[in-house]
């Protein structure tokens, strides 16, 4: 396992991290299943483990509170908040009094003191920088959360929240969790580079592009991904960007036994080989899928692979774009683009 330094924090962390996204109903894992996991990836030199509130509404946070009992020091601890947890129109977003209320629940939830990061899990329109970041700060200061972090943040986004924690003298954002893999590369034309600018981690989200690259998405073949039947409209053939994508995953696919890989580390070596990376987060639903993914842990793709993966999908380029979740309001709400 290779480690790097969290941003500018000092804290190390494992290029390969554990997401738990599918901790619970969602991945139809157990108890068993998770603190099965939790142990295969500390063993294997994992130390970053990622959650969120809204995974499984608190249950991803529960089964993993459970596994990591008794073993806290041992890893970096991060989850998130601002997604809808229930129907009151308060209990989400990054509001003073929705932050603070919701940090106590993941802690119990958790079962832990404090959490290494706490992240924003997307950017809210209607709350101000400063109310954010202030209640962060506050937060930090008084111990519950080390260090925070935005996720899924446009890129202007990052530099605007970045300007408002020095105009008010407040914490700022110390890493930044974005969506990119070898299909989907915008990250490369703004967000990797404005956080790099700012001295930013980055965490990046489905390396694996919800299982297309993870073998599981073959032309000619049943899609085997349990996210199939999630999230129908990414994997229904006659959508042109899927066409893309499988035409895409099988000229990777040679790609990668031409140089001797699985899909599995050709793709996850893409996404750490980026200089503004510093780990990918695996989301495995079974301790198979975990051996798989730990099989990159120490990939390094040579400069003619990765020249051959750019022949594929150009950088910078979605070949999904409208599958992101960092859009303007402005573009999903006419009324906000007219007077």
């Amino acid at each position: 396992m290779q480690y790097r330094t969290l941003g500018r924090t000092g804290v190390q962390v494992s290029t390969l991290a554990l997401g738990t996204m599918n901790f619970g109903a969602i991945g139809r894992t157990t108890q068993a299943d998770a603190t099965a996991l939790v142990d295969g990836a500390l063993e294997a030199g994992i130390n970053f483990v990622d959650t969120a509130d809204w995974y499984g509404q608190g249950e991803s946070e529960e089964l993993l509170g459970r596994a990591i009992a008794g073993r806290r020091d041992d890893l970096v601890l991060a989850t998130k908040a601002n997604n809808p947890m229930g129907e009151e129109r308060n209990r989400q977003g990054s509001s003073r009094r929705w932050l603070v209320t919701e940090l106590e629940h993941s802690l119990r939830r958790l079962g832990v003191d404090h959490v290494d990061l706490y992240q924003i899990h997307r950017w809210d329109p209607k709350t101000s920088d400063e109310e954010t970041l202030s209640a962060l700060t506050d937060l930090q200061r008084a111990g519950k959360i080390r260090y925070f972090g935005s996720s899924t943040f446009p890129a202007h986004r990052i530099v605007q929240a970045q300007w408002a924690a020095r105009e008010h003298h407040l914490g700022r954002y110390v890493t930044e969790q974005p969506g990119y893999s070898v299909l989907q590369r915008a990250a490369e034309a703004h967000v990797l580079p404005v956080a790099a600018e700012y001295g930013l981690g980055v965490l990046v989200w489905s390396p694996l592009a919800s299982g297309w690259l993870s073998g599981a998405v073959r032309a000619g073949r049943p899609v085997t991904t349990h996210r199939s039947a999630m999230l129908p409209d990414r994997f229904d053939p006659a959508v042109p960007a899927n066409r893309a994508k499988l035409d895409a995953v099988e000229r990777l696919a040679a790609i990668a036994e031409g140089a001797g890989l699985s899909l599995i580390q050709l793709a996850l070596g893409f996404v750490t080989a980026h200089p503004a990376v510093t780990s990918a987060i695996i989301g495995p639903r079974t301790t198979a899928h975990l051996d798989s993914q730990l099989a990159a842990a120490d990939t390094v793709l040579p400069a003619d692979v990765l020249d051959a993966i750019d022949a594929v999908v150009a950088p910078g380029l979605d070949l999904a774009p409208h599958e992101k979740f960092d859009a303007p309001p402005a573009l999903l709400d006419p009324a906000l683009r007219r007077r």
